[in-house]
Protein backbone atom coordinates (compact mmCIF):
# COMPACT_ATOMS: atom_id res chain seq x y z
CA UNK A 1 0.00 0.00 0.00
CA UNK A 2 1.56 3.49 -1.02
CA UNK A 3 1.90 6.23 1.33
CA UNK A 4 -2.04 7.61 1.97
CA UNK A 5 -1.10 10.97 2.68
CA UNK A 6 -0.06 11.82 -0.62
CA UNK A 7 -2.70 13.03 -2.44
CA UNK A 8 -3.06 12.80 -6.50
CA UNK A 9 -2.35 16.63 -7.52
CA UNK A 10 -4.53 19.24 -7.95
CA UNK A 11 -7.46 16.45 -7.33
CA UNK A 12 -10.46 17.07 -5.24
CA UNK A 13 -9.55 15.95 -1.56
CA UNK A 14 -9.99 12.68 -2.30
CA UNK A 15 -12.35 10.52 -4.34
CA UNK A 16 -15.82 10.21 -3.14
CA UNK A 17 -16.49 13.65 -2.47
CA UNK A 18 -17.09 14.84 -5.88
CA UNK A 19 -21.03 16.44 -6.46
CA UNK A 20 -20.85 17.62 -2.75
CA UNK A 21 -22.03 21.15 -2.40
CA UNK A 22 -22.11 22.50 1.12
CA UNK A 23 -25.46 25.12 2.16
CA UNK A 24 -23.08 27.08 3.53
CA UNK A 25 -23.09 31.01 1.45
CA UNK A 26 -25.70 31.94 4.32
CA UNK A 27 -23.39 31.59 7.10
CA UNK A 28 -21.10 34.31 7.63
CA UNK A 29 -17.54 33.28 9.02
CA UNK A 30 -18.19 35.74 11.78
CA UNK A 31 -20.67 33.75 13.02
CA UNK A 32 -19.52 30.39 13.29
CA UNK A 33 -19.88 28.49 16.72
CA UNK A 34 -16.77 28.25 18.61
CA UNK A 35 -15.23 25.95 19.49
CA UNK A 36 -14.12 25.28 23.27
CA UNK A 37 -10.87 26.38 24.20
CA UNK A 38 -9.87 25.03 27.84
CA UNK A 39 -6.14 26.31 28.90
CA UNK A 40 -4.24 23.56 26.86
CA UNK A 41 -0.47 22.23 27.62
CA UNK A 42 -0.41 19.90 25.09
CA UNK A 43 1.29 20.40 21.50
CA UNK A 44 0.60 19.47 18.08
CA UNK A 45 2.49 17.90 15.00
CA UNK A 46 1.39 19.27 11.84
CA UNK A 47 2.53 18.16 8.65
CA UNK A 48 2.36 19.16 4.97
CA UNK A 49 1.49 16.10 3.26
CA UNK A 50 3.79 13.72 1.79
CA UNK A 51 5.06 12.64 5.55
CA UNK A 52 8.10 9.78 4.54
CA UNK A 53 8.19 6.63 6.19
CA UNK A 54 11.69 7.10 7.37
CA UNK A 55 11.23 10.78 8.54
CA UNK A 56 12.44 9.47 12.09
CA UNK A 57 12.96 13.56 12.88
CA UNK A 58 8.75 14.45 13.18
CA UNK A 59 7.97 10.60 14.03
CA UNK A 60 10.12 10.75 16.68
CA UNK A 61 8.96 14.11 17.92
CA UNK A 62 5.38 12.94 17.90
CA UNK A 63 6.64 10.01 19.83
CA UNK A 64 8.50 11.73 22.29
CA UNK A 65 5.97 14.35 22.95
CA UNK A 66 3.14 11.39 23.57
CA UNK A 67 5.70 9.52 26.45
CA UNK A 68 9.14 8.54 24.59
CA UNK A 69 9.12 4.77 24.54
CA UNK A 70 5.97 4.66 26.82
CA UNK A 71 4.06 5.96 23.83
CA UNK A 72 0.44 5.09 23.01
CA UNK A 73 -0.25 6.83 19.80
CA UNK A 74 -4.41 6.54 18.61
CA UNK A 75 -4.75 6.87 14.49
CA UNK A 76 -7.76 8.22 13.11
CA UNK A 77 -7.92 7.72 9.48
CA UNK A 78 -11.52 8.72 9.26
CA UNK A 79 -10.61 11.04 6.20
CA UNK A 80 -9.99 8.37 3.79
CA UNK A 81 -12.75 6.33 2.11
CA UNK A 82 -14.22 3.53 4.54
CA UNK A 83 -13.50 -0.14 3.59
CA UNK A 84 -17.10 -0.15 2.13
CA UNK A 85 -15.58 2.31 -0.83
CA UNK A 86 -12.21 0.51 -1.31
CA UNK A 87 -12.40 -2.33 -4.18
CA UNK A 88 -9.07 -3.67 -2.80
CA UNK A 89 -10.33 -3.69 0.50
CA UNK A 90 -9.44 -7.47 0.84
CA UNK A 91 -6.23 -6.99 -0.81
CA UNK A 92 -3.36 -5.93 1.97
CA UNK A 93 -1.24 -4.64 -1.20
CA UNK A 94 -3.60 -2.45 -3.03
CA UNK A 95 -5.99 -1.31 -0.01
CA UNK A 96 -6.56 2.04 0.43
CA UNK A 97 -9.49 2.58 2.93
CA UNK A 98 -9.38 3.92 6.76
CA UNK A 99 -8.57 0.49 8.51
CA UNK A 100 -5.75 -0.60 6.40
CA UNK A 101 -4.38 3.41 6.47
CA UNK A 102 -4.78 3.16 10.14
CA UNK A 103 -3.05 -0.37 10.22
CA UNK A 104 -0.06 1.14 7.86
CA UNK A 105 0.55 4.31 10.24
CA UNK A 106 -0.04 2.10 13.52
CA UNK A 107 2.93 -0.21 12.19
CA UNK A 108 4.72 2.79 11.48
CA UNK A 109 4.26 4.00 14.80
CA UNK A 110 5.66 1.13 16.60
CA UNK A 111 8.88 0.78 14.19
CA UNK A 112 9.38 4.37 14.96
CA UNK A 113 9.62 3.43 19.29
CA UNK A 114 6.05 3.21 19.90
CA UNK A 115 4.81 1.50 22.90
CA UNK A 116 1.16 0.69 21.07
CA UNK A 117 -0.13 2.55 18.33
CA UNK A 118 -4.03 1.60 17.40
CA UNK A 119 -6.91 2.09 14.74
CA UNK A 120 -9.19 4.21 16.07
CA UNK A 121 -12.54 2.78 14.59
CA UNK A 122 -14.39 5.76 13.10
CA UNK A 123 -15.01 6.40 9.75
CA UNK A 124 -17.84 7.30 7.28
CA UNK A 125 -18.65 3.25 8.13
CA UNK A 126 -18.78 3.85 12.02
CA UNK A 127 -20.25 7.07 12.37
CA UNK A 128 -22.05 6.09 15.35
CA UNK A 129 -18.60 4.79 16.67
CA UNK A 130 -17.64 8.75 17.61
CA UNK A 131 -19.91 8.44 20.29
CA UNK A 132 -19.58 5.04 21.30
CA UNK A 133 -18.21 4.79 25.26
CA UNK A 134 -15.76 2.13 24.38
CA UNK A 135 -13.91 4.01 21.74
CA UNK A 136 -13.87 6.97 24.09
CA UNK A 137 -12.03 4.18 26.88
CA UNK A 138 -9.52 3.45 23.77
CA UNK A 139 -9.32 7.17 23.52
CA UNK A 140 -8.49 8.09 27.35
CA UNK A 141 -5.85 5.54 27.16
CA UNK A 142 -3.68 6.67 24.64
CA UNK A 143 -1.02 9.58 24.68
CA UNK A 144 -0.58 10.58 21.92
CA UNK A 145 -2.94 10.70 18.43
CA UNK A 146 -1.81 10.84 14.67
CA UNK A 147 -4.95 12.28 12.23
CA UNK A 148 -4.41 10.52 8.37
CA UNK A 149 -4.77 12.36 5.14
CA UNK A 150 -7.23 12.39 2.99
CA UNK A 151 -10.70 14.58 2.63
CA UNK A 152 -10.64 16.88 5.50
CA UNK A 153 -14.65 16.72 5.81
CA UNK A 154 -14.96 13.67 6.29
CA UNK A 155 -13.32 14.11 9.62
CA UNK A 156 -16.44 16.88 9.60
CA UNK A 157 -19.34 14.51 9.00
CA UNK A 158 -17.46 11.68 11.39
CA UNK A 159 -16.58 13.80 14.43
CA UNK A 160 -18.48 16.74 14.79
CA UNK A 161 -22.10 17.24 14.96
CA UNK A 162 -24.75 19.41 12.49
CA UNK A 163 -24.07 22.98 11.87
CA UNK A 164 -23.12 24.10 15.25
CA UNK A 165 -20.20 21.54 15.09
CA UNK A 166 -20.15 20.12 18.50
CA UNK A 167 -17.64 17.79 19.40
CA UNK A 168 -18.55 13.99 19.34
CA UNK A 169 -17.62 11.97 22.37
CA UNK A 170 -14.65 10.51 21.03
CA UNK A 171 -13.35 14.53 19.63
CA UNK A 172 -14.12 15.53 23.10
CA UNK A 173 -12.22 13.09 24.50
CA UNK A 174 -9.29 14.02 22.55
CA UNK A 175 -9.88 17.58 22.69
CA UNK A 176 -9.21 16.90 26.99
CA UNK A 177 -6.38 15.17 26.30
CA UNK A 178 -4.61 18.14 24.45
CA UNK A 179 -5.54 20.49 27.03
CA UNK A 180 -3.66 18.07 30.05
CA UNK A 181 -0.41 17.77 28.36
CA UNK A 182 -1.18 14.99 25.15
CA UNK A 183 0.39 15.28 21.53
CA UNK A 184 -2.33 15.54 18.88
CA UNK A 185 -0.31 15.39 15.14
CA UNK A 186 -2.02 14.89 11.70
CA UNK A 187 -0.74 14.76 8.14
CA UNK A 188 -2.29 16.89 5.27
CA UNK A 189 -6.31 16.52 6.10
CA UNK A 190 -5.05 15.70 9.58
CA UNK A 191 -3.29 18.89 9.38
CA UNK A 192 -6.06 20.69 8.23
CA UNK A 193 -8.44 19.51 10.42
CA UNK A 194 -6.36 21.38 13.12
CA UNK A 195 -7.80 24.44 11.91
CA UNK A 196 -10.11 27.30 13.39
CA UNK A 197 -12.59 29.09 11.40
CA UNK A 198 -12.31 29.45 7.68
CA UNK A 199 -10.69 26.03 6.88
CA UNK A 200 -10.23 26.20 3.34
CA UNK A 201 -12.27 22.95 1.57
CA UNK A 202 -10.42 23.39 -2.11
CA UNK A 203 -8.80 25.60 -4.47
CA UNK A 204 -6.09 26.32 -6.90
CA UNK A 205 -4.26 29.59 -6.56
CA UNK A 206 -5.14 31.32 -10.33
CA UNK A 207 -8.65 30.89 -10.04
CA UNK A 208 -8.90 31.95 -6.29
CA UNK A 209 -7.13 35.20 -6.94
CA UNK A 210 -9.11 35.90 -10.08
CA UNK A 211 -12.54 35.13 -8.55
CA UNK A 212 -12.07 34.79 -4.96
CA UNK A 213 -13.46 32.43 -2.33
CA UNK A 214 -17.10 31.49 -1.14
CA UNK A 215 -18.03 29.43 1.53
CA UNK A 216 -18.62 25.84 0.38
CA UNK A 217 -17.04 22.78 -0.51
CA UNK A 218 -17.61 22.21 -4.54
CA UNK A 219 -17.66 20.22 -7.53
CA UNK A 220 -14.91 21.83 -9.14
CA UNK A 221 -11.22 21.61 -7.36
CA UNK A 222 -10.21 24.73 -8.81
CA UNK A 223 -12.78 26.97 -7.02
CA UNK A 224 -11.47 28.57 -4.06
CA UNK A 225 -14.14 26.94 -1.19
CA UNK A 226 -13.97 27.39 2.92
CA UNK A 227 -16.36 26.32 5.90
CA UNK A 228 -17.01 28.92 7.77
CA UNK A 229 -17.39 26.90 10.97
CA UNK A 230 -13.92 25.94 10.57
CA UNK A 231 -12.21 22.19 11.56
CA UNK A 232 -11.60 21.37 15.33
CA UNK A 233 -10.02 24.35 15.94
CA UNK A 234 -6.69 22.85 18.05
CA UNK A 235 -4.84 26.03 16.27
CA UNK A 236 -6.15 29.61 16.15
CA UNK A 237 -3.54 31.85 15.80
CA UNK A 238 -3.55 31.87 11.74
CA UNK A 239 -5.24 29.80 8.70
CA UNK A 240 -3.87 27.04 7.64
CA UNK A 241 -2.73 25.49 4.69
CA UNK A 242 -1.55 22.27 3.32
CA UNK A 243 1.33 21.18 -0.18
CA UNK A 244 1.31 24.59 0.18
CA UNK A 245 4.85 25.18 -2.23
CA UNK A 246 4.43 21.97 -3.83
CA UNK A 247 1.16 22.37 -5.13
CA UNK A 248 1.53 26.41 -5.72
CA UNK A 249 -1.11 27.23 -3.64
CA UNK A 250 0.25 30.63 -1.60
CA UNK A 251 -1.57 32.48 -4.20
CA UNK A 252 -5.17 30.77 -3.10
CA UNK A 253 -3.96 30.83 0.46
CA UNK A 254 -3.36 34.88 0.63
CA UNK A 255 -7.01 35.53 -1.24
CA UNK A 256 -8.75 33.51 1.71
CA UNK A 257 -6.90 35.71 4.44
CA UNK A 258 -8.03 38.45 2.57
CA UNK A 259 -11.28 37.96 2.37
CA UNK A 260 -12.01 36.47 5.13
CA UNK A 261 -10.04 38.76 7.64
CA UNK A 262 -7.01 36.27 8.89
CA UNK A 263 -4.04 38.39 9.23
CA UNK A 264 -1.54 35.15 9.30
CA UNK A 265 -1.18 32.25 7.19
CA UNK A 266 0.88 28.87 8.02
CA UNK A 267 1.79 27.21 4.84
CA UNK A 268 2.86 23.91 5.62
CA UNK A 269 5.08 22.11 3.31
CA UNK A 270 5.74 18.66 2.73
CA UNK A 271 7.17 16.15 4.95
CA UNK A 272 7.82 19.14 7.50
CA UNK A 273 5.90 19.62 10.93
CA UNK A 274 4.82 22.74 12.40
CA UNK A 275 5.08 22.16 15.94
CA UNK A 276 3.11 23.96 18.34
CA UNK A 277 3.61 23.85 21.83
CA UNK A 278 0.51 25.56 24.23
CA UNK A 279 -1.39 26.14 21.66
CA UNK A 280 -4.03 28.72 22.07
CA UNK A 281 -2.78 30.66 25.06
CA UNK A 282 -0.92 33.59 25.36
CA UNK A 283 2.78 31.14 25.20
CA UNK A 284 1.92 29.90 22.26
CA UNK A 285 5.37 28.46 20.26
CA UNK A 286 6.25 26.98 17.41
CA UNK A 287 9.46 25.26 15.85
CA UNK A 288 9.63 23.54 12.60
CA UNK A 289 11.15 20.13 12.11
CA UNK A 290 11.47 18.73 9.08
CA UNK A 291 13.55 19.01 5.41
CA UNK A 292 11.16 21.84 3.40
CA UNK A 293 10.21 24.57 5.53
CA UNK A 294 6.74 26.35 6.55
CA UNK A 295 5.95 29.43 4.98
CA UNK A 296 4.49 32.24 7.12
CA UNK A 297 2.09 34.59 5.70
CA UNK A 298 1.66 38.15 7.43
CA UNK A 299 -1.04 40.27 6.54
CA UNK A 300 -1.35 42.76 9.42
CA UNK A 301 -0.76 45.57 6.48
CA UNK A 302 -2.16 44.20 3.66
CA UNK A 303 -4.51 45.91 1.51
CA UNK A 304 -6.62 44.82 -1.29
CA UNK A 305 -8.36 46.01 -3.86
CA UNK A 306 -10.58 44.93 -7.05
CA UNK A 307 -9.69 47.49 -10.46
CA UNK A 308 -10.81 46.90 -14.10
CA UNK A 309 -8.05 44.31 -14.68
CA UNK A 310 -8.59 42.65 -11.56
CA UNK A 311 -7.94 41.76 -7.67
CA UNK A 312 -4.77 43.20 -6.31
CA UNK A 313 -2.95 42.30 -2.76
CA UNK A 314 -0.21 45.36 -1.23
CA UNK A 315 1.49 45.58 2.35
CA UNK A 316 1.86 41.46 2.89
CA UNK A 317 4.96 39.58 3.89
CA UNK A 318 6.22 37.05 3.34
CA UNK A 319 8.54 34.72 5.00
CA UNK A 320 10.00 31.25 5.37
CA UNK A 321 11.20 29.01 8.23
CA UNK A 322 13.31 25.87 7.77
CA UNK A 323 14.59 23.08 9.88
CA UNK A 324 15.23 23.86 14.01
CA UNK A 325 13.81 27.60 13.61
CA UNK A 326 11.27 28.63 16.42
CA UNK A 327 8.84 31.28 16.15
CA UNK A 328 6.67 32.82 18.62
CA UNK A 329 3.23 33.48 17.41
CA UNK A 330 2.17 36.34 20.06
CA UNK A 331 4.79 38.56 18.77
CA UNK A 332 5.18 37.62 15.21
CA UNK A 333 8.95 36.51 16.53
CA UNK A 334 11.36 34.03 13.91
CA UNK A 335 14.28 32.91 16.05
CA UNK A 336 16.60 31.03 13.41
CA UNK A 337 17.96 28.25 14.40
CA UNK A 338 21.20 28.52 16.25
CA UNK A 339 23.24 26.45 13.66
CA UNK A 340 22.03 29.16 11.16
CA UNK A 341 24.09 32.51 10.68
CA UNK A 342 23.18 35.25 8.80
CA UNK A 343 23.59 35.12 5.16
CA UNK A 344 25.26 38.48 3.52
CA UNK A 345 24.60 37.80 -0.29
CA UNK A 346 27.80 38.79 -2.43
CA UNK A 347 26.44 37.12 -5.62
CA UNK A 348 25.76 39.64 -8.80
CA UNK A 349 23.14 36.52 -10.52
CA UNK A 350 19.75 38.40 -11.54
CA UNK A 351 17.16 36.18 -10.25
CA UNK A 352 15.73 34.29 -13.00
CA UNK A 353 12.65 35.01 -15.00
CA UNK A 354 9.60 32.84 -13.27
CA UNK A 355 6.20 32.98 -15.58
CA UNK A 356 4.79 29.77 -13.24
CA UNK A 357 4.71 31.35 -10.11
CA UNK A 358 2.03 29.05 -8.76
CA UNK A 359 2.62 25.96 -10.63
CA UNK A 360 -0.46 25.49 -12.75
CA UNK A 361 -2.04 22.58 -13.62
CA UNK A 362 -1.72 23.11 -17.28
CA UNK A 363 1.73 23.82 -17.48
CA UNK A 364 4.00 21.06 -18.58
CA UNK A 365 7.22 22.61 -17.65
CA UNK A 366 6.44 23.75 -14.51
CA UNK A 367 7.80 23.03 -11.26
CA UNK A 368 7.01 22.92 -7.21
CA UNK A 369 8.11 25.29 -4.67
CA UNK A 370 8.28 27.54 -7.41
CA UNK A 371 7.49 31.41 -5.56
CA UNK A 372 9.84 30.05 -2.53
CA UNK A 373 12.87 29.70 -5.65
CA UNK A 374 12.29 33.16 -6.87
CA UNK A 375 12.69 34.14 -3.02
CA UNK A 376 15.32 32.45 -2.29
CA UNK A 377 17.04 33.37 -5.91
CA UNK A 378 16.96 36.99 -4.53
CA UNK A 379 17.75 36.51 -1.26
CA UNK A 380 20.98 35.11 -2.88
CA UNK A 381 21.88 37.81 -4.49
CA UNK A 382 22.92 41.63 -4.10
CA UNK A 383 22.19 42.43 -7.58
CA UNK A 384 18.28 43.09 -7.05
CA UNK A 385 16.27 44.55 -4.34
CA UNK A 386 13.30 43.16 -5.92
CA UNK A 387 11.95 40.32 -8.07
CA UNK A 388 8.87 39.65 -10.07
CA UNK A 389 7.20 36.25 -10.91
CA UNK A 390 4.25 35.96 -12.95
CA UNK A 391 1.06 33.45 -13.29
CA UNK A 392 1.39 31.07 -16.22
CA UNK A 393 -2.67 31.85 -16.82
CA UNK A 394 -3.51 35.12 -18.32
CA UNK A 395 -6.65 37.61 -19.04
CA UNK A 396 -5.66 38.30 -16.28
CA UNK A 397 -2.17 37.34 -15.88
CA UNK A 398 -1.41 38.40 -11.91
CA UNK A 399 2.21 39.61 -11.44
CA UNK A 400 3.85 38.82 -7.78
CA UNK A 401 6.54 41.15 -6.37
CA UNK A 402 9.15 40.87 -3.49
CA UNK A 403 11.10 43.28 -1.93
CA UNK A 404 13.71 43.17 0.27
CA UNK A 405 12.50 45.35 3.03
CA UNK A 406 14.12 47.36 6.19
CA UNK A 407 13.18 44.24 7.79
CA UNK A 408 14.02 41.72 5.56
CA UNK A 409 17.15 39.18 6.99
CA UNK A 410 18.10 35.84 5.55
CA UNK A 411 20.15 32.92 7.66
CA UNK A 412 21.72 30.35 5.74
CA UNK A 413 23.04 26.81 7.25
CA UNK A 414 25.83 25.95 5.01
CA UNK A 415 27.12 29.24 4.58
CA UNK A 416 25.75 30.30 1.06
CA UNK A 417 22.31 29.17 0.41
CA UNK A 418 19.18 31.41 1.95
CA UNK A 419 17.59 29.03 4.14
CA UNK A 420 15.51 31.01 6.59
CA UNK A 421 13.96 34.18 5.61
CA UNK A 422 12.05 36.82 6.95
CA UNK A 423 10.40 40.02 6.31
CA UNK A 424 10.39 40.02 2.52
CA UNK A 425 7.66 42.25 1.57
CA UNK A 426 4.80 40.93 -1.28
CA UNK A 427 2.15 42.03 -3.60
CA UNK A 428 0.25 40.43 -5.77
CA UNK A 429 -1.30 42.85 -9.18
CA UNK A 430 -3.61 42.02 -12.21
CA UNK A 431 -2.95 43.37 -15.59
Amino acid sequence: MRNPSTPHRRALLTAGAAGLVLALTTTPATHAAPHPKPPTSGSLVLIGGGLKADNTAVYGEIIKRAGGAGARIGIITAASVPASQDAHADDPQRCANSACNGAYYADLFKRHGAADAQWVPVDLDHIDAADSEEVVAQINAMTGFFFGGGDQYRYVTTLLHGEEHTDSKVLAAIRAKLASGAVVAGSSAGAQIAAGRDMVTGGDSYQGLRDGSAPGYFDDPTRLGYLPAGGFGFLTSGLIDTHTGAYGREGRALRLAADTGHDRVYGLEENTALIVDRPGTATEHITVRGTNGVTILDLRRAETKRTPQGWSLHGARYNHLTDGDRYTAHTWTTHPAATNRRLHALSQTPVPMNTDVFYATDNPDGHPYSLLGTARALAATRAQRTATATTYETAPRFTVTLTKSGRYATWTSDGSTPATMTGLDLSITAR
